[in-house]
């Protein structure tokens, strides 16, 4: 089942298992269940404290569960854990054999603090790169507290269950039998979800924190170098991020960072937050920023007000927000979001798999998009607004070549439409004979560029018409003593290293800003 290098990676791990436990699998007949008994024997056999059984009578089949000698633990896997969960399913094992988590106290705290019984299912797709952070949080609160239940569903080998839920969007959490969330979540996230009391104790904890000499809101690429940057500096730095890392973390390939050669978005946005910690600098996660008060007298401080009420201040801010996946604006996009309409095709294709979708832009992210699909899905319709695609020749040659894709340029989308909840195609308009025309679709990506995040600094920094932060040479924006970076500015290429290059660059600036002030201010 695992190749020579899997096999040899996976004993190094599980020679870190300390504790027995055993795997107690459900089987039937079927050939996934035939590659689930060769996979979980491989993994006995490479460490004398676990223990497989293959008598378990769970109704999904196939299905393992793991559960430590002596404890109530229930963890299941409803799949085949390669792919981008083959890392899950390492950490489950080793968690599950008591090698320790690499996760903050406070954090594993407040998962064993959780009183009430909590029974997740968690539906994921292998080829899902937002699914892994989702799968390892709940896997690591089952494993941590015996009142949490934990069930990984692999919706491409459960797709009845899935169509039975109308579940379109990987990760779909359920919690008790209803709906909890979707999308990308963080242990912290999961747990101040659950916890309702969390926000008001953080709130409170904030607004007691002293001024920093420089303040950066959002922890993508430009934030954390910027964090970086002034940490070296020796001053008092502090980061509030609503989700560190940014938009990288939704991002599946990243081959053109100088140095390194490959890697992909959530462990290069590890690799930032990891990076930034390696500095005295506090880093405040799932911090929404709401309202910027500039200083009152030159020198003064600057106020951020967050989500939560909390206030922070700044002798220097930095605003490093990044930008989201552009909406095509039009009726029923928001009514059948994540039912149909989606925004990854990586993540949520495996879910379309034979049935007829749409992916909208021409750009290269949409073209590798189409490209991506067509391997799965019965039949890809991809619209692009202009008279022809945007994307890089080879890509467009790829697409072409393609036998299961209709390429319709001009096409202007006009409204999605769908019945019983779900998705069941879009309308467009013509652009040249002006005639409306509709196609019928399961699903459809929508792959058309990025806005900044910038609503809420509307009336006080100077924004251009694009709603970009108008910035200087070195970041400087209209407001005095705050700065900003990334690709929620005007400068051009938006791209993680001149992300990265951009905060650089902003704290510096705001570093020399900080040196020109009064010394009374100073001190």
């Amino acid at each position: 089942m695992l190749d020579a290098a899997l096999k040899t990676q996976l004993q190094g791990y599980l020679d870190h298992v300390k504790l027995p436990f055993e795997i107690v699998a459900s089987l039937d007949n079927s050939a996934a269940s035939d590659e689930m008994r060769e996979l979980l024997a491989e993994i006995a056999g490479m460490n004398d404290k676990i223990t497989l059984r293959t008598d378990g009578v769970d109704t999904r089949t196939p299905s393992f569960l793991l559960r430590r000698t002596g404890t109530e633990q229930s963890l299941r896997f409803a799949a085949i854990p390669l792919g981008h969960e083959f890392t899950s399913l390492v950490l489950a094992l080793l968690w599950t054999g008591g090698h320790p988590p690499k996760v903050e106290p406070a954090q594993i705290d407040a998962v064993k603090a959780l009183d009430r019984d909590l029974d997740f299912e968690i539906y994921m797709s292998l080829t899902c790169h937002n699914c892994p952070d989702v799968v390892q949080a709940l896997s690591l609160m089952s494993v941590l507290n015996p009142r949490i239940r934990t069930t990984v569903v692999d919706g491409g080998l459960f797709q009845a269950e899935v169509e039975a839920r109308d579940i379109m969007a990987v990760p779909s959490v359920w919690l008790n039998g209803e709906h909890f969330a979707s999308g990308r979540m963080s242990l912290e996230e999961i747990v101040a979800k659950l916890d309702t009391g969390a926000v008001a104790r953080d709130a409170k904890k904030l607004d007691a924190e002293d001024p920093y000499d420089m303040l950066i809101i959002g922890g993508g690429p430009a934030g954390a170098a910027a964090a970086v940057y002034a940490a070296r500096k020796g001053i008092r730095t502090g980061v509030a991020a609503e989700r560190f890392g940014g938009q990288v973390n939704d991002t599946l390939g990243i081959e053109n960072y100088i140095s390194v050669s490959m890697t992909d978005g959530p462990k290069f946005a590890a690799a930032l937050e990891g990076h930034v910690k390696d500095y005295q600098v506090d880093i405040h996660n799932l911090q929404r920023a709401e309202k910027l008060v500039p200083a009152s007298e030159p020198g003064g401080l600057v106020e951020v007000e967050l989500a939560n009420g909390a206030r922070l201040k700044g002798r220097t801010v930095i605003l490093s927000t990044g930008a989201r996946w552009r909406n095509v604006g039009v009726p029923g996009e928001a009514e059948y979001k994540n039912k149909g309409v989606a925004y990854c095709p990586h993540c949520d294709g495996p879910l379309f798999k034979g049935k007829p979708v749409a992916v909208i832009g021409g750009g290269n992210s949409g073209v590798e998009a189409a490209i991506d699909l067509a391997g799965i899905v019965k039949h890809v319709t991809l619209l692009e607004f202009g008279a022809e695609l945007r994307a890089d020749a080879v890509l467009v040659a790829k697409l072409r070549s393609l036998p299961n894709v209709t390429i319709l340029t001009n096409a202007q989308t006009t409204e999605f439409t769908g019945r019983d909840g779900k998705l069941d195609g879009l309308n467009y308009t013509d652009r040249v004979s002006g005639e409306s025309r509709r196609v019928e679709v399961d699903g459809c990506f929508v792959q058309i560029g990025l806005v900044p995040n910038t609503e809420w600094l509307r009336g006080t920094v100077e924004l251009s018409k694009h709603g970009e932060i108008i910035v200087d040479t070195k970041g400087a924006t209209s407001v005095p003593g705050v700065f900003a970076a990334g690709d929620v500015t005007t400068v051009p290429f938006k791209q993680i290293i001149i992300a990265a290059g951009d905060g650089a660059k902003a704290a510096l600036g705001a570093f020399d800003y900080l040196m020109r002030q009064p010394a009374a201010k100073a001190a």
